[in-house]
Parts: C-alpha cells; sequence; structure tokens
C-alpha cells in the first residue's frame, strides 16, 4: 500500500502529459463521433443558410388585361405591366448586417454545446480515473486481507484462535470484496456513459492518475480572458448589436418604398408605351416598431450585463473552491506516507502485539483516509473542469 501511495504520488508530479494525451484522444473522438454534435451541426448549417433569405427584393409583378369593347366598334384594349417594388435602400444593407450577426451566433450556440458536451465528457474520465485508482487499491487491500483470512483459517484449524476471530477476518475479507465488485459496476456505468458520447463507439481508458491542476493566481486578470471566452456572453454581445441594428432596419422601413415598371397599352389604332413611378407610404404598418426595437435592445442588454455578473460570480466560487481542495489535497499527500504505518501493524499482528479488532481498527482510520485523499482529488479535478468550462 506504501508502495503505491508513492507511485500515486511520484505520478501526479510528473507524468500528467500522459495523462493529458489520453484525455485529448477521447475528447477528439467525441468531438468527431457525438451524435448530439454531429445532428448539431448539420441544424447550424441549416440555419446559417435560413438567415441568408428574405435579403432581396419582392419579386417583380407582371399583369396583363384583354378587355372587349362595348359596342364592338371601338375595338378591344390590351395592357401589359411589369413592378417592381424596393424597400428604402438601407434597409438591404441592415439585413445583410444582421443576417451576418445571426450567423455568428449560430456557430457560438454551436460552440457553446460542443464545450458543454467536453465537459460533460471530461467528468466522465475523471469519475473513471477516480474508480481506476480506487480499483487499483481494493486489489492490494484484499491481497493483505486475503493473507489474514488465510492465516486465521489455519489458526483456528490448529485450535490456536476462536471462532470469533476467523469469522471477523472473514467478513473483513467478504467486505472488501464487495467494495471492490461494487467500484467496478461503477467503472462499467462510467465507461457505457463515455461510449455514449463517443457515438456509441467502445472507449477503453485505463487512466489511474488525476492530472496535476494550476489555478490561476490572479483571479481578475484570469478571469478577463474567461470572460471573452465564453460563448453566452459573446451570443449575447451579438443579440444586442442585432437588436440596434433592428433599430436602424425598422426606422428605414419608415421611410417610404420605392415602386418602378414599364406599362403598355394598345387600343384600336392606337399605342401607349411608358415607364411607372410610385411611392408607398408607411403611415400605418410601420408604427411603434422602432420603439420596440429600442425597447427590446435595452431588454437584452439587462439579460446581458445579469449573465456577466452571475458568470463571474459562479467563477469566483469554484477558483475559491479549488484553492481550498488544492490546500487540503496538499495536507494529505504530504501526512498520509509520513503516517503510513500499515507494514508495522501487520507485523504487530503476527507478532501477537495486536489484536485483531485492534488490527483493524487501525487499519481502517488509515484506509478512510486515502479514500479521502481520492475523494478530494476528484472534488479537485470536478471543480477545475467546471472552472475552465469555456477555457
Amino acid at each position: 500500500m506504501k508502495r503505491l501511495i508513492i507511485i500515486l504520488s511520484v505520478a501526479i508530479l510528473g507524468s500528467s502529459n500522459l495523462l493529458s494525451q489520453g484525455i485529448d484522444m477521447i475528447l477528439a473522438g467525441v468531438e468527431k463521433n457525438n451524435t448530439t454534435l454531429i445532428a448539431l451541426r448539420k441544424s447550424a448549417d441549416a440555419e446559417r443558410i435560413s438567415n441568408k433569405t428574405g435579403l432581396y427584393p419582392e419579386n417583380p409583378e407582371f399583369a396583363f388585361n384583354y378587355l372587349w369593347g362595348s359596342p364592338e366598334s371601338i375595338g378591344n384594349r390590351k395592357d401589359i405591366s411589369m413592378m417592381q417594388s424596393f424597400d428604402f435602400p438601407s434597409a438591404y444593407a441592415y439585413r445583410n448586417q444582421i443576417s451576418e450577426q445571426k450567423n455568428v451566433q449560430v456557430e457560438l450556440e454551436y460552440e457553446r454545446q460542443l464545450k458543454s458536451i467536453m465537459t460533460q465528457t471530461r467528468l466522465v474520465c475523471n469519475e473513471l480515473i477516480y474508480h481506476n485508482a480506487l480499483a487499483i487499491e481494493l486489489k492490494q487491500r484484499i491481497v493483505n486481507a486475503q493473507k489474514i483470512a488465510d492465516s486465521y483459517k489455519s489458526k483456528f484449524e490448529a485450535g490456536e484462535t476462536g471462532i470469533i476471530d476467523f469469522n471477523k477476518a472473514q467478513v473483513y475479507l467478504l467486505n472488501i470484496i464487495k467494495d471492490a465488485e461494487s467500484c467496478d459496476i461503477a467503472r462499467s456505468s462510467h465507461l457505457a456513459e463515455l461510449k455514449s458520447l463517443n457515438g456509441g463507439l467502445p472507449v477503453d481508458f485505463n487512466d489511474s492518475i488525476f492530472p496535476l491542476q494550476t489555478l490561476p493566481v490572479d483571479f481578475e486578470q484570469w478571469y478577463a480572458d474567461a470572460e471573452k471566452n465564453n460563448p453566452v456572453l459573446r451570443w449575447l454581445n451579438q443579440e444586442i448589436s442585432i437588436s440596434q441594428k433592428n433599430e436602424k432596419l425598422n426606422a428605414a422601413m419608415g421611410l417610404p418604398k420605392i415602386q418602378a415598371g414599364y406599362m403598355s397599352e394598345d387600343v384600336v389604332g392606337e399605342q401607349f408605351r411608358g415607364v411607372a413611378l410610385g411611392l408607398t407610404l408607411p403611415l400605418f404598418e410601420n408604427k411603434n416598431a422602432v420603439k420596440y426595437a429600442k425597447a427590446k435592445t435595452f431588454a437584452v442588454q439587462s439579460a446581458e450585463t445579469d449573465s456577466r455578473q452571475q458568470f463571474y460570480n459562479n467563477l469566483k466560487a469554484l477558483h475559491t473552491k479549488a484553492v481550498s481542495l488544492q490546500n487540503s489535497l496538499n495536507d494529505y499527500r504530504s501526512n498520509l506516507q509520513k503516517f503510513n504505518n500499515s507494514a508495522l501493524l501487520q507485523k504487530a499482528l503476527y507478532n501477537g502485539e495486536l489484536s485483531l479488532a485492534e488490527y483493524y481498527l487501525e487499519l481502517t482510520v488509515y484506509y478512510e483516509s486515502f479514500n479521502r485523499l481520492l475523494d478530494i482529488e476528484k472534488s479537485l479535478n470536478e471543480t477545475v473542469i467546471e472552472l475552465f468550462r469555456y477555457q
């Protein structure tokens, strides 16, 4: 057990690159194979095309009239006309700008979903690292407990110990075996979850060493970069810009529409050809549109301010928690090795200096401390994963 702790500590300090490469391969596979991301990518592509519709003038209108004269002596009349309506020119420019910004939003929403799934994948890998490490530890505990159980079985058969100590050794072994089985069930469940994230393709992940975590020293400076990388805040900033552009678009739509076209009229013995010009005065149709657009801009700005504050508070709380967990982890690492008495306890048991009950009591204290070390490492990594969600 002492050897295991030394291996864990050295590996955590010196071999985190190997682990990160393993996780990077998992993340690359999930990004490529995840069915949710594939569907989101196709939906985003379709939405980008949708945002390019409605940018052009209305369809031209063509009309043909054939009128019978009465009395017949006045002849018949044929009219042909073709008209095209145009919004005020600046409206088309604003529509194009809004379309481009909406397409930026589409990519930001995809990025948000991508980072969410990548975070979920990292959290599952973190659970697997925990259970892989625990499985290694429990395997060694089973070996030790089996030796004790075999020893007390021999003593019991030789009449050197009573039924109580014999049963105690067997039950203790059984409990550790069941702990190992529970650990294996949890590990299988997380592997199934990882397989699902990987689009149903099986994944083998056996890392048992938590990566070395480096926390930002200057939180405020680090947060400034984190805020820039947050796709939710960037999406809201785009929404503010779109809303402001909509204000200008609605103002442009309040200006007259232009109509231009060609007309032809044929009457018996006479022909008329010419152009037609007209204006549509938007006296009623666009009423309150600009006022609504301005109100929406204020609403989006308020939502962005609230989201930014919530984001700051959340990251600040996660950073504080991570620092606290890291300090606790350092204390456990330094003291657990120092106070590891497992070998001495086993020697004292065999020499008759400790009863079996005393041996298990002392060993349980150490086992609980080791489990606590793994729990803190898992919690620290969970916190750091959430802290760096958008990095």
